[in-house]
């Protein structure tokens, strides 16, 4: 028997760990025994393993902008602090000039990506959404748009444009739209979406979106929320259900994990899931999520320190300079707003990693300080 699997015998992981160390693929029992292991330290030791045979030493960032071009939304899901309804206090809605000088100003920065989702909003047409991405495209050569979540497209399709899912994507991707944003997802168990979201499209429409954007040949990333009711048998659904997709179409570039943000919204006080949650979380979805090539720790979730801790416990991304976040901080997040380039690298280096610059579809574009 290999010495290292002998460590995990107490903790009752030794079969699991057995799998991880041969790369072969854990079951949702498993996952459930990762997230009751009393030792944090071995299940990070199980996803850094992971990590370093997909990823070795690398930590990638992207330099891109949050573009959110309005709040204005139908929905009123219990966990957002993000949506107001047209006319309330607080209630903002960009004009497409105003949208594009802004992406010009990041683009002028240097900036890669603009990323961009927004509320439901009952009243803007079809032809802003175009508008707003084709401007972007047309105002800044190379600029690539990360942009709208599941929720958003079946809304343009079936409330606005009136068409099928597949021909509003397309029509999206002929403006010129690079990728999905993986919002939306929540937790994909009916009862706790229900608790938390009512009158979301359902855990089958979020990925039937997904689905068509992937055999159209494109890529997205997607997301699960967790620290608000759910348990730890919730979080396990909701990753098999992200794996089964990923098995089917291969087109998931990252899952992004993120705590809830327990201030200024409908839901019963309590506080936000520690570092140590956040670590965990990240650690079970490296390990389970065995078809998928990345993993992000979203420093504006969970801080930048802990971000630096979780490239030890499966993380391989640091997500990226962001600027100007409104929906975590609406919600009472205190981080900052933004990070520079130099503090990711510094983050990433401190981390005993090899900060990276990547693009939309998480490829490197250049390692720090070598000019590649």
């Amino acid at each position: 028997m290999d010495p290292l699997l002998k460590n995990f015998g107490p903790l009752g992981l030794e079969k699991i760990a057995g799998k991880v160390f041969a790369g072969e693929r854990i079951n949702e029992a498993e996952a459930l025994a990762l997230y009751a292991c009393p030792d944090l330290n071995a299940v990070g030791l199980l996803a850094n393993h992971v990590r370093e045979r997909k990823n070795g030493d690398r930590t990638t960032y992207i330099l891109n902008r949050y573009l959110n071009y309005s709040n204005v939304c139908v929905l009123s899901c219990q966990f957002c602090a993000f949506y107001r309804r047209q006319g309330q206090e607080g209630a903002f809605e960009y004009r497409l000039d105003e949208l594009i000088a802004k992406a010009k100003q990041a683009h002028a920065e240097g900036l890669t990506e603009i990323h961009s989702v927004g509320g439901l909003h009952p009243r803007l047409p079809f032809s802003f959404y175009l508008d707003f991405v084709r401007g972007i495209k047309e105002a800044c050569p190379g600029m690539r748009v990360k942009a709208f979540t599941a929720v958003e497209i079946r809304h343009l399709a079936e409330r606005i444009a009136k068409k099928p899912i597949r021909e509003t994507l397309e029509l999206l991707i002929e403006a010129g739209l690079d990728s999905l944003t993986g919002g939306g997802a929540e937790i994909f168990d009916p009862v706790i979406r229900d608790q938390i979201c009512r009158g979301k499209e359902t855990a089958e429409e979020w990925l039937e979106v997904h689905r068509i954007w992937h055999r159209l040949g494109k890529t997205s990333t997607c997301t699960m929320l967790y620290g608000h009711i759910e348990e730890p048998r919730h979080r396990v659904d909701h990753l098999r259900r992200l794996r089964e997709l990923q098995d089917e179409t291969g087109g998931f570039t990252a899952l992004i994990p993120y705590a809830y943000e327990p201030e200024n919204n409908k839901m019963a006080p309590q506080a936000r899931v520690g570092g140590r949650e956040d670590l965990r979380n990240i650690a079970v979805s490296r390990i389970y999520l065995d078809n998928f090539d990345h993993l992000t720790a979203y420093w504006i979730s969970m801080t930048l320190p802990i971000a630096q801790v979780a490239q030890s416990f499966g993380a391989d991304d640091l997500h990226g300079t962001i600027q100007e976040e409104l929906i975590f901080h609406m919600a009472g997040s205190q981080t900052p707003q933004e990070q520079t380039r130099v503090r990711l690298e510094k983050a990433i280096r401190e981390a005993g990693r090899v900060p990276t610059q990547r693009d939309t579809f998480y490829r490197a574009v250049a390692e720090a300080g070598t000019g590649t």
